[in-house]
C-alpha cells in the first residue's frame, strides 16, 4: 500500500507554476527521497502534502485521507519537521516537547517526552533554553516534536541542511530505526549524498517529476571515464555506468570474455572524514 499517493498535482502563484503536474507514489515503511535544486518547489510539494496549501490541481492523497478536506482525521498521523525552525527560543528543549505534546493531546506525556529527548540523544541538554543549541541540536529538538506523537508518516524537509557530518550519519541511523518500526519518511533534500541514503528518489526540477529510480538505477543513467595506462600510455574512455558496461570495455584488455559485470564500491566523502575523525580520537 502507499503511503502517498499523488495524481497532476498542480499550484501556481500567479503567472509562476510552482508545481506541473506532480505524479507521484510513496511505498509505506520506506525512505523516500525528494532530490531538486532551490526552488525547484520541493517545500511547496510537502506543504500540499500536510495540508498547509490548497492545490490548484490535481489531487493528494497521504495515508488514505485528503490532506485538506479530512485534515483533522490526518494530523495525528503524521509529523512535520520543517525547513526552518519552528521552536521557541526562550523555552527549553523539554518545554517545547511539552507545548507541541499538548497540542496533540498525546497520552503519557511525560513519559513520551523523556523517550523522544532519548532517541534523539537530548536528554542532557533537555532542560536548556533552546536558543543556545547549535544548528544540529535546534535540527533534532524540532524531529523529537515531529515524533511525539508517534506519527505513521514523516515529511522533513531538508532535515540536515547545514549539519555537521557527525550529526548526520547520527540523524540519518535515526530515520532507519524508524523506518524498520514501518513509519515512513519523506524526505526533501538537495544534498546527493543524503539523497544516496534514500530507498527510492524522485528527482523534482521546474514543478515537474523528471526521474523516478532507486538511487542506484539513477546512477547507472550517468556516464564514466575510464582510464587505462597500459606501457606508459594512457588511453582514455566513456562508458556507461552500469557493472556490465566496465566488463564490456575491459574485454578489450584481456578480461576474461565470461566476466559479465565488475562492480566498484568507494567509500564517500562524509564516511572517508569520519573515518579520520575517529581515528584522531583514539
Amino acid at each position: 500500500m502507499n503511503a502517498i499517493t499523488v495524481r497532476g498535482l498542480t499550484k501556481t502563484y500567479g503567472r509562476v507554476e510552482a508545481l506541473r503536474g506532480v505524479e507521484l507514489d510513496v511505498p509505506e515503511g520506506s525512505i523516500f527521497g525528494l532530490l531538486g535544486p532551490n526552488g525547484a518547489g520541493k517545500s511547496t510539494l510537502i506543504k500540499a502534502l500536510v495540508g498547509a496549501l490548497r492545490p490548484s490541481a490535481g489531487s493528494v492523497a497521504v495515508l488514505g485521507h485528503d490532506p485538506l478536506a479530512q485534515k483533522a482525521a490526518l494530523r495525528p498521523l503524521i509529523g512535520y519537521m520543517p525547513q526552518g525552525s519552528a521552536l521557541y527560543a526562550d523555552l527549553s528543549a523539554r518545554e517545547n516537547l511539552r507545548f507541541f505534546g499538548s497540542a496533540h493531546r498525546v497520552p503519557d506525556l511525560a513519559a513520551r517526552i523523556d523517550a523522544a529527548l532519548g532517541f534523539t540523544e537530548l536528554t542532557a541538554r533537555a532542560d536548556d533554553p533552546v536558543y543556545g543549541f547549535s544548528g544540529g541540536m535546534k535540527k533534532r529538538v524540532s524531529l523529537a516534536c515531529a515524533l511525539l506523537h508517534e506519527p505513521r508518516i514523516l515529511l522533513l524537509d531538508e532535515p540536515t541542511a547545514a549539519v555537521d557530518p557527525h550529526l548526520k550519519v547520527r540523524s540519518w541511523a535515526m530515520f532507519r530505526e524508524l523506518a524498520a518500526r514501518g513509519v515512513t519518511l519523506f524526505v526533501s533534500t538537495h544534498l546527493m549524498d543524503e539523497a544516496l541514503l534514500c530507498d527510492r528518489l524522485a528527482v523534482l526540477q521546474r514543478g515537474r517529476i523528471i526521474a523516478v529510480d532507486t538511487p542506484a538505477a539513477l546512477l547507472q543513467r550517468g556516464r564514466t571515464r575510464l582510464r587505462v595506462a597500459r606501457e606508459g600510455v594512457e588511453q582514455t574512455s566513456q562508458i556507461g555506468s552500469a557493472p556490465r558496461d566496465l566488463a564490456a570495455a575491459l574485454h578489450a584488455f584481456g578480461l576474461p570474455a565470461e566476466v559479465e559485470s565488475i562492480g566498484l564500491e568507494a567509500d564517500s566523502l562524509e564516511t572517508v572524514v569520519l573515518g579520520m575523525i575517529n581515528e584522531e580520537a583514539l
